[in-house]
């Protein structure tokens, strides 16, 4: 099982994660390197207080991007995946953490330039951070966003979505899309633990 550090009690608030974590062998911990270390540990004695026989392991996740250069100095208007911001209720996600790590001069906050569909989101959620949540891919709202990031004075925009929306979107900025890639420790081998997984006939 994989459990986000930066949304720590998620892992046992909500089914099914509870009952994951419960029947987990092998518990991985993402996201070390950009959650807070308290948050770190609050996760890791979840683990510990409801599956004391879980292995733990730690991972990073890596922010990979082409030319994230352009982002340094420049102004800066995020687009996250949606889902992860209102149900996930998440503030940010990988795209803030980009843009603040490659050194942007500042977050373009979306809220006076919304149209349509995503003034309707932000009504709903409004703890929502300075970005831009890309909610599903329907007609109506691939134009209200499309709109909405054209209508936005930004530098660069910066996409942190499952879906490449520069495949999907007309967008008159540059865009660079970021892309997580995560990384364990050294000491994790996964022939090793796909044999012990087996073994205990989990598939």
């Amino acid at each position: 099982m994989v459990l986000d550090p930066h949304r720590p009690g998620h892992e046992t608030s909500y089914h099914p994660g509870e009952t994951n974590l419960i029947m987990a062998d092998i518990a991985i911990i993402n996201k070390v390197d950009s959650a807070k270390s308290e948050n770190v540990e609050k996760v890791r004695k979840a683990i510990i207080e409801n599956n004391p026989g879980a292995e733990i392991v730690l991972a990073d996740s890596e922010l990979l991007g082409e030319d994230v250069e352009r982002i340094k100095d420049k102004k800066v208007l995020v687009v996250e995946d949606g889902p992860t911001l209102t149900h996930g209720e998440m503030a940010y996600g990988a795209g803030i953490i980009a843009a603040q790590r490659f050194g942007a001069a500042r977050l373009v906050d979306p809220r006076p330039y919304l149209i349509g569909t995503l003034k309707e989101t932000f009504e709903k959620y409004p703890s929502i951070g300075p970005l831009l949540p890309a909610m599903g891919y329907g007609h109506r709202q691939i134009k209200d966003l499309e709109k909405t990031i054209n209508k936005i004075p930004c530098d660069v925009v910066v996409v942190a979505t499952p879906v490449d929306l520069t495949r999907l979107l007309s967008i008159n900025k540059p865009c660079i899309r970021i892309v997580m890639s995560t990384r364990t420790e050294a000491n994790l081998h996964w022939k090793k633990y796909w044999t012990y997984i087996k073994v205990r006939g989990r598939l």
